[in-house]
């Protein structure tokens, strides 16, 4: 586990049950989070994450790096129900 007061440490069971337990105690209607599963559509090999990200420009790479830090560090499938339209 993430080390604690880490901006983006994960809640164990023992945190989620304590949340959980909190807002019932004020009434408030606790949702389980729904799963749905994964329909595999398209079963042809994913591009390499060296070619998707060549793809990009340079000037939307840099900023990406800038603002988010960000590095590409994986090539999945997503659902289409998954996308916004």
């Amino acid at each position: 586990m993430a080390s604690e007061g880490a901006p983006n440490a994960w809640p164990d069971e023992s945190m989620e049950a304590a949340m959980v337990s909190e807002l019932k105690s004020r009434g408030e209607t606790v949702v389980a989070a729904r799963v749905e599963p994964v329909e595999e559509i398209d079963s042809k090999k994913l591009p390499a994450l060296d070619e998707l990200v060549k793809r990009l420009a340079p000037n939307v790479r840099e900023a990406l790096d800038d603002l988010f830090r960000a590095k590409f560090v994986r090539v999945t499938r997503v659902a289409a129900k998954a996308l916004k339209e």
